[in-house]
Protein backbone atom coordinates (compact mmCIF):
# COMPACT_ATOMS: atom_id res chain seq x y z
CA UNK A 1 0.00 0.00 0.00
CA UNK A 2 2.94 2.17 1.23
CA UNK A 3 4.89 1.66 -2.02
CA UNK A 4 1.73 2.01 -4.49
CA UNK A 5 1.41 5.34 -2.51
CA UNK A 6 4.57 6.73 -3.24
CA UNK A 7 4.92 5.52 -6.69
CA UNK A 8 1.58 7.91 -7.55
CA UNK A 9 3.00 10.73 -5.46
CA UNK A 10 6.37 10.23 -7.65
CA UNK A 11 4.36 10.25 -10.35
CA UNK A 12 2.30 13.09 -10.16
CA UNK A 13 5.64 15.06 -9.16
CA UNK A 14 7.09 14.35 -12.50
CA UNK A 15 3.83 15.54 -14.59
CA UNK A 16 3.82 18.65 -12.81
CA UNK A 17 7.25 18.82 -13.16
CA UNK A 18 7.40 18.03 -17.03
CA UNK A 19 5.17 21.02 -17.57
CA UNK A 20 6.81 23.62 -16.04
CA UNK A 21 9.37 25.79 -18.65
CA UNK A 22 10.93 27.00 -15.72
CA UNK A 23 10.28 30.32 -16.63
CA UNK A 24 7.33 32.60 -14.99
CA UNK A 25 6.21 35.01 -17.28
CA UNK A 26 5.88 33.55 -21.34
CA UNK A 27 7.18 30.89 -23.09
CA UNK A 28 10.10 32.65 -24.97
CA UNK A 29 9.98 33.39 -28.64
CA UNK A 30 6.93 33.84 -30.92
CA UNK A 31 3.51 34.81 -30.03
CA UNK A 32 2.29 35.74 -26.44
CA UNK A 33 1.74 32.74 -24.34
CA UNK A 34 0.18 33.31 -20.98
CA UNK A 35 1.27 31.87 -17.61
CA UNK A 36 0.13 33.20 -14.11
CA UNK A 37 3.49 33.10 -11.90
CA UNK A 38 2.32 31.81 -8.51
CA UNK A 39 -1.26 32.73 -9.24
CA UNK A 40 -0.40 36.32 -9.42
CA UNK A 41 -3.65 38.44 -10.48
CA UNK A 42 -1.12 41.90 -11.11
CA UNK A 43 1.74 40.73 -13.69
CA UNK A 44 4.27 42.36 -15.31
CA UNK A 45 6.43 41.49 -17.77
CA UNK A 46 10.41 43.33 -18.35
CA UNK A 47 11.28 43.92 -20.97
CA UNK A 48 12.88 41.30 -21.99
CA UNK A 49 10.25 38.74 -21.42
CA UNK A 50 7.38 40.37 -23.50
CA UNK A 51 6.20 38.75 -26.13
CA UNK A 52 4.40 39.90 -29.03
CA UNK A 53 0.00 39.36 -28.93
CA UNK A 54 -1.32 38.47 -32.53
CA UNK A 55 -3.18 41.59 -34.29
CA UNK A 56 -6.49 41.63 -32.70
CA UNK A 57 -9.24 42.39 -35.00
CA UNK A 58 -13.37 42.01 -35.02
CA UNK A 59 -16.28 43.96 -35.14
CA UNK A 60 -16.28 47.41 -34.05
CA UNK A 61 -19.38 47.24 -31.58
CA UNK A 62 -20.51 50.28 -31.82
CA UNK A 63 -20.33 50.92 -36.09
CA UNK A 64 -21.63 47.86 -37.70
CA UNK A 65 -20.05 47.09 -40.70
CA UNK A 66 -16.59 48.66 -39.86
CA UNK A 67 -13.52 46.25 -38.34
CA UNK A 68 -11.72 47.64 -35.52
CA UNK A 69 -8.12 46.27 -35.09
CA UNK A 70 -4.87 46.66 -32.82
CA UNK A 71 -3.06 47.44 -36.15
CA UNK A 72 -5.52 50.93 -36.28
CA UNK A 73 -3.45 51.91 -33.41
CA UNK A 74 0.45 51.46 -34.78
CA UNK A 75 3.37 52.98 -32.08
CA UNK A 76 0.58 53.58 -29.49
CA UNK A 77 0.92 51.62 -25.82
CA UNK A 78 -2.58 50.29 -25.67
CA UNK A 79 -5.05 49.01 -22.72
CA UNK A 80 -7.36 45.79 -23.76
CA UNK A 81 -10.21 45.63 -21.56
CA UNK A 82 -11.78 42.12 -21.40
CA UNK A 83 -15.44 43.16 -20.58
CA UNK A 84 -19.30 42.00 -20.61
CA UNK A 85 -22.58 43.75 -20.56
CA UNK A 86 -23.40 40.63 -18.05
CA UNK A 87 -20.56 41.21 -15.96
CA UNK A 88 -21.13 43.35 -12.69
CA UNK A 89 -17.33 44.30 -11.73
CA UNK A 90 -17.44 45.43 -15.32
CA UNK A 91 -20.05 47.58 -15.06
CA UNK A 92 -18.27 49.03 -11.56
CA UNK A 93 -14.92 49.84 -13.56
CA UNK A 94 -16.23 51.07 -16.78
CA UNK A 95 -15.77 54.60 -15.50
CA UNK A 96 -12.73 53.74 -14.18
CA UNK A 97 -11.61 52.75 -17.56
CA UNK A 98 -13.32 55.83 -19.07
CA UNK A 99 -11.18 57.94 -16.66
CA UNK A 100 -8.11 55.88 -17.97
CA UNK A 101 -8.87 56.50 -22.25
CA UNK A 102 -9.02 60.49 -21.26
CA UNK A 103 -5.77 60.70 -19.17
CA UNK A 104 -3.04 58.83 -21.13
CA UNK A 105 -4.91 59.90 -24.28
CA UNK A 106 -2.14 62.86 -24.78
CA UNK A 107 0.06 60.36 -24.29
CA UNK A 108 -0.37 58.79 -27.79
CA UNK A 109 -1.76 55.71 -25.51
CA UNK A 110 -5.37 54.13 -26.50
CA UNK A 111 -8.05 51.96 -24.08
CA UNK A 112 -9.59 49.10 -26.81
CA UNK A 113 -12.30 47.35 -25.03
CA UNK A 114 -13.27 43.58 -25.85
CA UNK A 115 -16.38 42.84 -25.50
CA UNK A 116 -16.76 38.78 -24.99
CA UNK A 117 -19.99 36.57 -24.94
CA UNK A 118 -22.54 39.82 -25.14
CA UNK A 119 -25.00 37.96 -28.06
CA UNK A 120 -27.26 40.55 -28.10
CA UNK A 121 -24.94 43.72 -29.76
CA UNK A 122 -27.55 46.06 -28.89
CA UNK A 123 -27.18 45.64 -25.39
CA UNK A 124 -24.20 45.41 -25.12
CA UNK A 125 -24.32 49.22 -27.19
CA UNK A 126 -26.56 50.13 -24.52
CA UNK A 127 -24.32 49.60 -22.09
CA UNK A 128 -21.55 51.67 -23.71
CA UNK A 129 -24.13 54.51 -24.50
CA UNK A 130 -25.36 54.49 -20.67
CA UNK A 131 -21.99 54.91 -19.25
CA UNK A 132 -20.83 57.58 -21.37
CA UNK A 133 -17.91 54.88 -23.01
CA UNK A 134 -16.06 56.78 -25.80
CA UNK A 135 -13.37 54.64 -26.45
CA UNK A 136 -14.16 51.66 -29.17
CA UNK A 137 -14.52 48.22 -28.85
CA UNK A 138 -14.45 44.86 -30.93
CA UNK A 139 -17.43 42.55 -30.21
CA UNK A 140 -16.67 39.29 -29.56
CA UNK A 141 -20.13 37.13 -28.95
CA UNK A 142 -18.51 33.83 -29.72
CA UNK A 143 -14.75 34.48 -28.41
CA UNK A 144 -12.86 34.04 -31.76
CA UNK A 145 -10.97 36.98 -30.88
CA UNK A 146 -9.92 36.37 -27.06
CA UNK A 147 -9.16 32.26 -28.52
CA UNK A 148 -5.74 34.39 -30.89
CA UNK A 149 -5.01 34.44 -26.85
CA UNK A 150 -2.30 31.67 -26.57
CA UNK A 151 -3.61 30.24 -23.57
CA UNK A 152 -5.60 33.43 -21.83
CA UNK A 153 -7.76 32.58 -19.28
CA UNK A 154 -10.94 33.22 -21.05
CA UNK A 155 -13.29 32.47 -18.15
CA UNK A 156 -11.47 35.50 -15.87
CA UNK A 157 -13.75 38.64 -16.95
CA UNK A 158 -13.01 41.66 -16.50
CA UNK A 159 -9.69 40.86 -17.16
CA UNK A 160 -6.94 43.68 -19.06
CA UNK A 161 -3.54 43.54 -20.42
CA UNK A 162 -1.35 46.79 -20.79
CA UNK A 163 0.68 46.48 -23.84
CA UNK A 164 3.95 48.78 -24.98
CA UNK A 165 4.41 50.49 -28.25
CA UNK A 166 5.46 47.08 -29.92
CA UNK A 167 2.40 46.30 -29.32
CA UNK A 168 4.24 43.35 -26.36
CA UNK A 169 2.24 42.57 -23.37
CA UNK A 170 3.81 44.68 -20.32
CA UNK A 171 1.27 43.68 -17.54
CA UNK A 172 -2.05 42.08 -16.92
CA UNK A 173 -4.53 42.31 -14.01
CA UNK A 174 -6.55 39.56 -13.56
CA UNK A 175 -9.46 41.54 -11.73
CA UNK A 176 -11.72 44.60 -11.76
CA UNK A 177 -8.71 47.44 -12.18
CA UNK A 178 -9.03 51.27 -11.54
CA UNK A 179 -7.12 53.66 -13.17
CA UNK A 180 -4.57 54.37 -10.47
CA UNK A 181 -3.52 50.65 -11.38
CA UNK A 182 -3.42 51.60 -15.19
CA UNK A 183 -2.33 55.01 -16.11
CA UNK A 184 1.18 55.38 -14.23
CA UNK A 185 2.27 51.62 -16.14
CA UNK A 186 0.72 53.39 -19.18
CA UNK A 187 2.86 56.49 -18.30
CA UNK A 188 5.68 54.24 -17.93
CA UNK A 189 5.55 52.22 -21.71
CA UNK A 190 4.70 55.96 -23.56
CA UNK A 191 8.30 57.02 -21.79
CA UNK A 192 10.04 53.65 -23.28
CA UNK A 193 12.40 54.67 -26.65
Amino acid sequence: MKRRLLGVLLAAALVVTGCSTGKDAVVSGGTFTFVSPGGKVDITYPLNERQQVPTLAGDDLMHEGKQLSLADFPGKALVINLWGQWCGPCRAEAPELETVSKQIAPLGAQVIGLDVRDPARDVAQDFVRDRGLTYPSIWDPSGRVLLQLSGYPRNIIPSTLVLDKQHRVAAVFLRQVLASDLVPVVQRLSAEK
